[in-house]
């Protein structure tokens, strides 16, 4: 099994932490997800995961992946 750790940006409260779960667990290799609203770290398990593909889904609801610069 994969883990890839993102942090993300505008994860503000629970409702945040369930949208996140909800729409990264509809990817089919995705096993789990755990996300820490107060760090913003978002943990995935799977297979073969992509990250250009997870990112993409998360930035389009509102939560883009932070960078050194932002």
């Amino acid at each position: 099994m994969e883990k890839l750790e993102l942090k993300l940006k505008n994860i503000k409260c629970d409702g945040c932490v369930e949208s996140i779960k909800n729409a990264i667990t509809t990817f089919d290799n995705v096993d789990a997800v755990s996300v820490n609203k107060e760090t913003g770290l978002v943990r995935i398990y799977g297979k073969k995961l992509n990250k250009k593909e997870l990112t993409e889904k998360l930035s389009i609801l509102g939560y883009p992946e932070k960078t050194i610069f932002n």
